[in-house]
């Protein structure tokens, strides 16, 4: 199955199906399935071609005329030809393929061009199928992603030389899925399947090929992901259990506001992993302002009251910074062992981001290092070299889709035994995605929301069909903020900087970008809008009277800190920022969010932005600011996220709007993706399956060990840089 192409196939066309299609091996050759199937009876449709779309056709010639150019040299041949729903046009210069005949079917492949309103091809590639053509004669034609130099048929001709030797292809193929597996869900050997998807003579050969490969796709990524959770789980850890009287009653004692539920349900649960020698490996997900920051203290407090450390990573400097102030805020005396006004009982809550002064951050490690910080808050300055723990013994990582598990791992080596580990995120995963992307992680949910919120209400603002609605917005900034509240401008660009300006404030959130084909609402007309050029013209425009200031990732780390120490102090009426205020920024008298230009956020960031308003007592008011049409797929989709605030809802809306390979990791690693078949949407039930048989298999006798060929597979991912990439998302 690693044979080079260049042994199979002629050197030529190796080359270029490599450079082109980055298919290298007799593998990557079999596994690259055709896209759809050109029905003869059902014939593909013409009319639903699209202008400068690269596509293969299945037609019949109508008619072939060739006439001498007048205004150059040579002969032009007009090829008109049919699908039984529509036609189109196809050129060749000089007498290129003028052997067409009428009645005559063919493949043509080309870029869909327009000429006087009319669909054409200019001189395309073509295949006539001829009655010894037993290839295309077939009830099913495959239809393969194909390039500029590898056609459909080139494919499928070089998939043929290798499916037609039936000996050769059963010694090749290693069936990662065991008998058994298959036997119980009723599953075709790889032979069949890969005969049956390249070849197929109806679609129930089709159907039960895309089944059984989809459990290839699914099978060994959960057995990758059980492996992990095995090995992790055979890691000795050390127990961190509870202690009557210590750090934790205090913080219970201390907190300001009754515990949830939710909150009481999870911390129970977290409480009992603790105190286990197994390390906890977990994934805290709940809605925004659910609470999880909370239920990440108690766990911390209670590895201090068992001797430990607890270390908190968070992707940003502001929300690091945020952390430290809520946690120290929570804790009071307790959070300062060893100053002045300490409480002894307690411990110190240390702050350690990459733009401190040298000073500051020595002072920091030092306390990190003989222990008397028991709860270090950090960005990647945690992951550094110098950094070192007395006993690290919880990490929490916040907004896990920020980071990779490479840093994770990096933050639980620096442990003496591996530490527990606790990764929280604000956006709801939907349950396919959480046994994927996070399958070696148990799964934690709070839905419930603290009492006494004053709720969001949200519109979309659409400036593009009813510009007199942006000038009610900012009116409605004015009232808000004559009644003594305070608002957020968010927009997706710094601004002229000496950098350009046109950065975010951190690693970009994989879950932020809008898909692909919905980008452009704004975009094909004006660059997007920017933090420095909007609050300059609120200053001068509809927001004069008001206190109006920036806030963005590129300020100097102290004017950061004391523009979001203002803003809480109610100093500062507006604050235009960028996404650095998406998440863990807490202003409960902030109650609008306005983000210019919401098309060009994900669903999820949107959510998260929302999620910074009503947080106290009073009414939240979000207004999604956007020049996209509200006909338009990206108008729906901002429509349908003012319509709800059920964060699980949304996280579905957002899977249903993205491609698999971007949830699933390809978008990042920028290869080609594992994942081929298989639909975080559609295939649930069959992703839980193969969960419980991949966990079954890796924990039952000897594991992987008993089933050499999934342990082959396995391997291949591991080895694949993109294992990294399953769990960023």
């Amino acid at each position: 199955m690693d044979t080079p192409l260049t042994r199979v196939l002629g050197p030529k066309t190796a080359k270029v199906m490599a450079e082109q299609l980055a298919l290298h091996t007799v593998r990557d050759l079999l596994r690259h399935y055709p896209r759809r199937y050109a029905r003869r009876g059902e014939m593909t449709r013409l009319d639903g071609l699209e202008v400068g779309d690269r596509v293969t056709v299945l037609a019949q010639v109508k008619s072939v005329s060739t006439r001498r150019m007048q205004q150059r040299r040579g002969t032009l041949t007009e090829v008109t030809v049919g699908d039984g729903a529509g036609s189109m046009r196809l050129v060749f210069f000089n007498n290129r393929h003028a052997h067409l005949d009428v009645g005559e079917w063919g493949l043509f492949a080309g870029t869909v061009g327009l000429w006087r309103g009319d669909k054409q091809f200019s001189h395309p590639d073509c295949h006539i199928i001829t009655g010894d053509d037993d290839d295309w004669a077939r009830a099913l034609v495959p239809l393969y992603p194909a390039s500029k130099d590898v056609s459909s048929w080139v494919i499928q001709k070089s998939v043929k030389l290798l499916l037609d030797d039936a000996h050769s292809l059963e010694q090749l193929l290693e069936d990662p899925i065991p008998a058994t597996v298959r036997d119980r869900h009723g599953l075709v050997d790889l032979a069949t399947a890969l005969r049956q998807k390249h070849r197929p003579e109806n679609q129930e050969q089709v159907d039960s090929a895309d089944e059984r490969l989809k459990w290839d796709e699914a099978l060994v990524l959960q057995a990758t992901l059980a492996a992990r959770r095995r090995a992790a789980a055979l890691e000795p850890g050390i127990a961190r259990p509870g202690r009557p009287g210590g750090l934790l009653d205090a913080v219970d004692a201390a907190l300001p506001f009754a515990l949830t539920d939710g909150q009481r349900e999870v911390g129970e649960e977290l409480a009992a992993e603790l105190a286990r020698e197994q390390p906890m490996n977990r994934l805290l997900q709940g809605e925004v302002g659910s609470g999880k920051t909370v239920v990440a203290l108690r766990a911390m407090a209670q590895v201090v009251d068992a001797g430990g450390q607890a270390a908190l990573l968070a992707p940003t400097e502001v929300l690091a910074a945020q952390h430290a102030r809520s946690l120290a805020a929570i804790l009071g005396p307790l959070g300062r062992a060893g100053e002045l006004d300490g409480d002894p009982a307690g411990t110190r809550v240390a702050l350690l981001t990459g733009s401190q002064k040298a000073a500051v951050r020595r002072e920091a490690r030092a306390a990190v290092a003989d222990g008397s910080a028991g709860i270090v808050v950090g960005t990647h300055a945690l992951l550094q070299e110098g950094v070192e723990f007395a006993d690290l013994g919880l990490v929490v990582v916040d907004e896990q889709h920020r980071f990779g598990v490479e840093q994770r791992d990096a933050l639980r080596a620096k442990g003496t035994r591996p530490p527990h580990v606790l990764v929280m995120t604000a956006t709801p995963i939907p349950r396919t995605v959480a046994m994927t992307v996070y399958g070696d992680l148990e799964t934690s949910t709070l839905r419930q929301l603290p009492a006494g919120r004053g709720g969001v209400s949200s519109s979309v603002v659409p400036v593009g069909e009813k510009p007199a609605w942006l000038d009610r917005a900012w009116a409605r900034v004015r009232e808000e903020v004559a009644a003594g509240r305070q608002v957020y401008v968010v927009c997706p660009r710094i601004g002229d900087l000496e950098d350009g300006g046109k950065g975010d404030d951190g690693p970009d959130d994989a879950d932020g970008a809008p898909p692909p084909e919905e980008k452009g609402g704004t975009s094909d007309k004006r660059p997007p809008l920017a933090v420095l050029d909007v609050a300059e013209g609120l200053r001068n425009g509809p927001l004069s009277a008001l206190r109006v200031e920036v806030l963005h990732g590129r300020m100097p780390p102290e004017e950061k800190e004391a523009r979001m120490r203002a803003f809480a102090a109610a100093e500062v009426d507006v604050l235009v920022a960028t996404t650095v205020v998406e998440v863990g920024v807490d202003v409960p008298n902030a109650t609008v969010m306005v983000v210019m230009d919401a098309d060009r956020f994900g669903v999820s960031q949107l959510h998260q932005l929302r999620g910074r308003v009503a947080r106290g007592k009073h009414a939240g008011l979000c207004l999604l600011v956007t020049e996209a049409p509200s006909t338009s797929p990206t108008g729906q989709r901002l429509a349908a996220v003012a319509a709800t605030t059920d964060g699980f809802a949304l996280a579905r809306l957002d899977l249903e709007t993205r491609r698999e390979g971007d949830v699933l990791g390809a978008a990042q690693s920028g290869r080609r993706s594992n994942v081929k078949l298989l639909s975080l949407l559609d295939d649930e039930a069959l992703i839980a399956e193969a969960r419980v048989e991949a966990t079954t298999l890796v924990e039952q006798g000897r594991g992987l060990a008993d089933h050499p060929e999934l342990a082959a597979a396995v391997a291949a991912l591991a080895l694949d840089e993109r294992a990294t990439y399953l769990e960023k998302a």
